[in-house]
């Protein structure tokens, strides 16, 4: 599937990442467990849908150009050279909180537009140009849903207690300001968010009341 030339940089449960160049390749992994025509189908429903949210998306924040898309688990994408934020986000000091900033700006600006990320972590977040990039949509999808906004929220701010905890409260709220200030629904979704977040508090003081 790969020639010589391309160099591996990433390989997921679901993809692995190639670069050659100035160009990102993402391969949709076939399983070999599925039966072979629903796991064509599969791959390329989630292709497609992928490839159009980016484009979509790309008018919006900065997400790296679509090049083009071969059917049915083949993304040819721009390649971003910058720095990923979850090596960088605590090593950037006075910039920290701009940056927290543009992160909050961008999910707002999905959110406005009625998408979701749904894997929002410092990972998929890199830094070039004082730009912050949002990339792997592999799991996005199209929502209007306050529960899937706030839900994606979540996902961020658990991302950043695991990776960022020494300064996770600190980012949060600057992400928060930012993402109040650039969407005029934001009371409504951090409102849901403290449901979402007690749901989560109920669950683990059930599993930790059953295991005892």
């Amino acid at each position: 599937m790969l020639d010589k030339h391309y160099k591996v940089i990433a390989t997921g449960a679901e993809a692995i990442l190639v670069k050659q160049g100035n160009k990102l390749i993402k391969y949709r992994i076939k399983k070999n467990y599925r039966w072979s025509e629903l796991d064509y189908r599969l791959r390329l429903y989630r292709t497609r849908i992928e490839a159009r949210i980016m484009q979509k998306v790309s008018n919006l924040i900065p997400v790296p150009r679509i090049i083009k898309v071969e059917k049915p688990e083949k993304i040819v994408m721009e390649y971003i050279k910058g720095k990923k934020l979850n090596e960088w986000l605590d090593r950037l000091n006075d910039k920290t909180k701009q940056v927290c900033f543009y992160i909050g700006k961008n999910i707002a600006t999905l959110h406005k537009n009625d998408i979701i990320h749904n894997d929002l972590t410092t990972s998929n977040m890199i830094l070039r140009q004082d730009m912050v990039y949002f990339i792997d949509f592999g799991l996005a999808f199209h929502s209007h849903r306050v529960e899937d906004k706030a839900v994606d929220i979540h996902l961020l701010k658990q991302a950043l207690d695991s990776k960022h905890y020494i300064n996770s409260k600190k980012y949060f709220k600057w992400v928060i300001k930012a993402y109040t200030k650039n969407y005029n629904e934001a009371g409504t979704v951090l409102k849901q968010l403290e449901k979402v977040e007690k749901r989560g508090r109920y669950k683990r003081k059930n599993k930790k009341c059953i295991n005892h």
